[in-house]
């Protein structure tokens, strides 16, 4: 029981971030259309940056965690201006291509100015860890779970009571009718990606203290976020956290259980079986109807 207990609270506390992670992949989705795989190098540079400023300019972590989000909440909406905001082929597929190049370009440009080498960050509130029914929790641990649920309830509120909210979530319903009733669907666009973004800045600087950040990260947090998407229901940010939790606890018990070898490709493996079986994915997401639900 102890050892189940101690697997799950490692699975969710990844999967909190990747659950983040699927929910700026969905804010994008929606809204665009696109596939924004350069949604992982925000989260990269969340944590990155937050740990350059730390290490260099001594700030306090909570400063370093605005200012982290901040930055790249902005780094988001002029990558958008300068890149599928001047396509001229802004076609789905073309935008997909564009969004995998801005990702490499991030992720080329973290490594030219900061180096290869991992960075971390304190713990938020000490290392001591704490017991809980014979397991053991780090107070980084329940930060990260905390912060998740609190953005999570964020994004929530924000798309179901702003006026902005309300106008992705027509754009996300229907984006051509959106369009002719005067909502600027073209502004929803940079409006999306600086959410996104931010979220994942906010997930990159929350789990650095117990993972560390490379240049290297952003790659595969951004797959497997892309994959809590699906799993959850692409389009459907209630689905794509879920399906964070759901994927970070599989690969818990699956290094646990199985072995650190196959914990990767149990993400994988997962996203095959919801294609084959229930495309839409858990909750539903933008299948043959679109249903998207936010």
């Amino acid at each position: 029981m102890t050892e189940f207990l101690q697997l799950l609270i490692s699975g969710l506390t990844i999967g909190s971030v990747y659950g983040l992670v699927a929910v700026g992949f969905c804010i994008v989705y929606n809204t665009t259309g696109v596939i924004n795989f350069a949604q992982g190098e925000f989260v990269m540079l969340g944590g990155m940056i937050a740990a350059v400023v730390v290490a260099s300019l001594g700030w306090s972590v909570p400063v370093a965690l605005l200012f982290a989000t901040a930055a790249v909440t902005l780094i988001g909406m002029f990558a958008e201006k300068v890149t599928l905001g001047r396509s001229r082929k802004p076609d789905v597929l073309n935008l997909i291509i564009v969004t995998i190049g801005l990702a490499i370009v991030l992720k080329g440009l973290v490594m030219m100015i900061w180096g290869k080498f991992p960075k971390g960050l304190p713990a938020f509130s000490g290392e001591t860890p704490l017991s809980l029914l014979g397991a053991t929790v780090t107070p980084q641990a329940l930060w990260v779970v905390g912060v998740a649920l609190l953005v999570m309830a964020g994004v929530a509120l924000f798309l179901q009571k702003s006026v902005t909210g309300t106008a992705m979530r027509a754009a996300a319903f229907d984006r051509e009718t959106a369009a002719l009733m005067g909502i600027p669907v073209t502004r929803l666009r940079t409006v999306s990606f600086a959410v996104a973004a931010g979220v994942g800045a906010l997930a990159g600087v929350i789990i650095t203290p117990l993972t560390m950040t490379s240049y290297e990260q952003g790659t595969i947090l951004g797959l497997k976020g892309f994959c809590a998407a699906i799993i959850g229901g692409m389009g459907n940010v209630y689905g794509a956290f879920l399906g964070g939790l759901i994927l970070g606890a599989a690969e818990a018990f699956t290094a646990g259980w199985g072995g650190s070898g196959y914990q990767d490709a149990v993400a994988f493996l997962l996203l095959i079986i919801l294609l084959l079986f229930r495309p839409s994915g858990l909750l539903g997401g933008t299948g043959g109807e679109r249903a998207v639900k936010f």
